[in-house]
């Protein structure tokens, strides 16, 4: 790279004629000032034409802004003072990352295997899934194919899903992790990095709905049935979505109406009824459907067939997400595609409820530790460009400490309840931990809108939901409420895990 003395630089000051310093690089912005977002004449100030504009670019821009290709030297006996985060590297900086990442710390948690996996499925997420994900969010285009079969190269489809048998005889991101020492902290970390595309209407269409939808044909599906649609599912080939929720049944499950009937000569079932807000619901070939039946619940796998409409459902984040509603018109399913016994659906379906739980409030954890990291990199950078007013500081620190306080609580909760699912069958898990997961949501969710409030520290660049430095603030203030209400509402939630709670409390205690 040329050469270029600071003297050089500045003779370069006019329209036609522009260069600039960044962190000790040249760029020749002289085409680019006209198509500068902030117009040409911010370009041609005497302070930033020839001159070093690091200063500037980093109280408006991040650094992924710069273009290299305008890049035409570096400053003669200087280096870059930056130190910027390459793909797939941890994060810099107390409490951007869980402490099991950071330097100086131990875990009784996760071993080399954990390791692995998390800086494998960074890099992936960063540089496969991100780019495109950025993109969709705001076109509203589906998840493309090429990135489902790369994630299925990886068999991320499939480690979504948790430890198991279908996990058996695959290549774990490239043999990184064995099949058989997989557990719940291996599928954490999967989820704790897929988050990191940062873009909450692409995240769900990235099979989201495969993540709550299949595991009832993993746990309760005849063996012929497991093996022609699980194949399908995990290599991205056919889609399955959850289809529970109606208009006048979200979180009561017991107010289903949908009504599966079946035929005189018994062989198949007649499905009528409607389903709300299912995710990925307008692109899936498959749909785990609960249905009222004559002696209680039933839960049915019905495949994309004549009788069965689907369409869009218009939501605040992105259309990537594939949000339906779903009408099923006198649809024949075969009873050979019952999921668990007949009329005894609710089974089914609240113990698939647990695993779904679970991976809300990994997301949920997750991204909030993202914003903790923006938030103090935000803050940070302030400081050292002297940005901030001194009677600022102390309230903003405020906020920051109370991000941090609830994103560690909520880590250890997360990985004491993950250590208990380690250590219990699926059956177990249905029995002890209904409480546990139902409260860590409750507590998730409602943190999480507490920390999207206090992220916003960018004054009216936190309102910028594609560009500049708070478009992440603006984007995870604006998506967080979902999380309220996905897999159960909150108040919901909270009465089941103390009724849950009180059905196991001893009744010969007293105080």
């Amino acid at each position: 790279m040329k050469q270029l003395t600071r003297e050089e630089v500045k003779r370069h000051n006019i329209e036609g004629d522009l260069w600039i310093i960044i962190d000790a690089k040249v760029y020749d912005l002289s085409k680019f000032a006209a198509e500068h977002p902030g117009g040409k004449i911010t370009l041609l100030h005497k302070d930033i034409a020839g001159q070093d504009a690091t200063d500037a670019f980093y109280t408006f821009h991040r650094h992924n802004v710069l273009q290299p290709n305008l890049q035409i030297g570096v400053v003669e006996g200087e280096s870059a003072r930056m130190v910027i985060r390459n793909a797939g590297e941890l994060s810099k900086g107390p409490h951007t990352e869980p402490s099991w990442l950071q330097d100086g710390f131990s875990s009784p948690y996760y071993k080399d295997s954990h390791r692995r996996l998390q800086k494998a499925m960074r890099k992936f997420t960063e540089e496969v899934i991100y780019p495109e994900a950025q993109e969709f969010e705001i076109s509203g285009k589906r998840v493309s194919q090429r990135v489902l079969d790369l994630m299925a190269e990886m068999e991320i489809h499939a480690m979504r899903l948790g430890p198991g048998k279908h996990l058996l005889g695959r290549k774990l991101m490239g043999g990184i992790v064995e099949p058989e020492e997989f557990d719940y902290f291996h599928e954490m970390i999967v989820t704790h990095e897929v988050i990191r595309m940062k873009a909450r209407g692409y995240g769900d269409g990235l099979l989201s709905g495969s993540v709550i939808g299949l595991p009832p044909v993993l746990n309760f599906g005849s063996e012929e049935l497991k093996a022609r649609v699980i194949p399908e599912v995990l290599s991205a080939k056919k889609f399955i979505c959850l289809a529970v929720s109606e208009p006048g049944a979200g979180s009561d499950v017991t107010a289903m109406t949908t009504t599966a009937e079946k035929t005189e000569d018994g062989k198949f079932w007649i499905v009528n009824g409607t389903k709300k807000w299912i995710t990925n619901g307008t692109f899936c070939d498959y749909f785990t459907v609960g249905c009222r039946t004559d002696g209680g619940y039933t839960v049915l796998l019905v495949e994309r067939t004549e009788g069965v409409e689907t369409k869009p459902i218009k939501t605040t984040y992105s259309a990537s997400a594939g949000t339906a509603y779903i009408t099923f018109t006198n649809v024949r399913v075969p009873v050979e595609n019952t999921l668990g016994p007949e009329d005894a659906g609710l089974l089914v379906l609240l113990s698939n409820f647990n695993h779904e739980r679970w991976v809300i409030c990994c997301s949920s954890v997750g991204a909030q530790r993202m914003a903790v990291d923006e938030a103090l990199k935000h803050f940070n950078q302030c400081l050292v460009l002297k940005k901030p007013f001194e009677a600022e500081l102390p309230v903003i620190r405020q906020k920051l400490a109370q991000m941090i306080a609830r994103v560690e609580s909520l880590q250890s909760w997360l990985e004491n309840v993950t250590y208990q699912m380690n250590h219990m069958s699926y059956r177990e898990q249905s029995k002890r931990l209904v409480s546990q997961i139902s409260l860590l949501k409750v507590q998730c969710t409602r943190y999480a809108q507490e920390t999207a409030h206090d992220a916003v520290l960018m004054g009216g660049m936190d309102f910028m939901s594609q560009t500049g430095l708070g478009k992440n603030a603006e984007h995870y203030r604006s998506t967080v409420p979902f999380d309220a209400l996905l897999g159960g509402a909150e108040d919901v939630l909270a009465d089941l895990g103390v009724r849950q709670a009180m059905n196991k409390f001893p009744e010969n205690v007293r105080l």
